[in-house]
């Protein structure tokens, strides 16, 4: 059975997109793993990152993609029913190991969410709609990956910055989550504020759920150098304190603007420029990941306390 990898961070813009795709294609075409990205955020920056414009547009017109399968949970009656095997877009950028499923910009309606839950819970004596909620969270995106997860050594997905829905719902579904960081001070919140939410959330399931996801690693995607470096080490100071070192990824990556520039051409960095710093780094990165799955039973010998960066009572 595959492991499922979500990539998530409170904060927008801190590198969870080019982490999926660069980590996602130097797991396929370096190591020969079987990859799946899922795009659950509703900018698409994953998909666009591995597919060109053109041929999004017409996966999208056939209905393949997330969005489908996600509408297909909340109206069952939907005379288009597509499957996950139908949706998944298959030898991305070319590498045969590498797939996709496609996010969409309309992913899924919340007074069609709201309005099936509350039927739900008004046709079941004594129930309460926080347990409805929980139960199609925790098996929305479980569900859709099910068919298809013993296909894949790895499934990464790309949530979307902030806490919602189908964020949660990777979370509960996944076996571990990432981290990426910028070390910024509004970026280690975002560390923080994950942290809690997470913690909240797992009490939330109870001791008796099948939730399991537990932080695989921090990793910092810096983004620039030169007089900003003492700084910068003084803000991942304040994180390196609060994880083990086990919780901390310790191969980084560089400023690079050819990672940057590697969106122009819809393909991961270390495709479009494969001998540049970045591309260098995140190969060196996808070592250490599989190292660190390798030893994930090791991982956490003591819990961790939620990290006190700042104060956000």
């Amino acid at each position: 059975m595959g492991l499922i990898i979500a990539t998530v961070n409170m904060k927008g813009g801190v590198g969870k997109t080019t982490l999926t795709v660069n980590l996602a294609t130097c797991l396929a075409k370096y190591h020969g793993k079987r990859v799946l990205v899922v795009d659950l955020d509703s900018q698409i920056s994953a998909t666009l990152s591995l597919m060109q414009p053109q041929d999004f547009a017409k996966v999208r017109r056939e209905k393949r993609t997330l969005g489908q399968l996600i509408y297909k949970e909340i109206k069952p009656n939907n005379r288009i029913k597509r499957t996950t095997e139908e949706v998944i877009q298959s030898d991305i950028c070319q590498i045969p190991e590498l797939n996709l499923l496609p996010g969409d910009i309309d992913l899924y309606d919340e007074y069609l969410v709201s309005e099936l839950l509350h039927k739900k819970a008004s046709n079941q004596e004594n129930c309460d709609f926080s347990d409805v909620w929980n139960g199609f969270e925790e098996e929305l995106i479980k569900g859709i990956l099910e068919p298809v997860v013993n296909d894949y050594d790895f499934i990464i997905l790309d949530c979307a910055p902030g806490y919602n829905l189908l964020t949660r719902s990777g979370i509960v579904a996944s076996d571990f989550y990432l981290l990426p960081a910028r070390p910024e001070p509004l970026s280690v919140v975002g560390i923080q504020l994950l942290e809690r939410r997470i913690s909240k959330l797992k009490n939330s399931y109870g001791d008796d759920s099948c939730f399991k996801a537990q932080l695989l690693g921090i990793v910092f995607i810096l983004s620039s150098g030169g007089l900003f470096d003492r700084y910068y080490k003084q803000v991942m100071q304040r994180v390196t304190t609060e994880f083990s070192p086990a919780q901390m990824f310790e191969n980084r990556i560089p400023m690079d603007v050819n990672v940057a520039k590697a969106v122009d051409s819809f393909m991961p960095a270390v495709l479009a420029t494969p001998n540049s710093s970045g591309s260098k780094a995140f190969a060196k990165l996808t070592e250490e990941f599989l190292q660190k799955v390798g030893n994930s039973n090791n991982l956490y010998s003591t819990s961790q306390p939620p990290m006190n960066v700042v104060n956000l009572e």
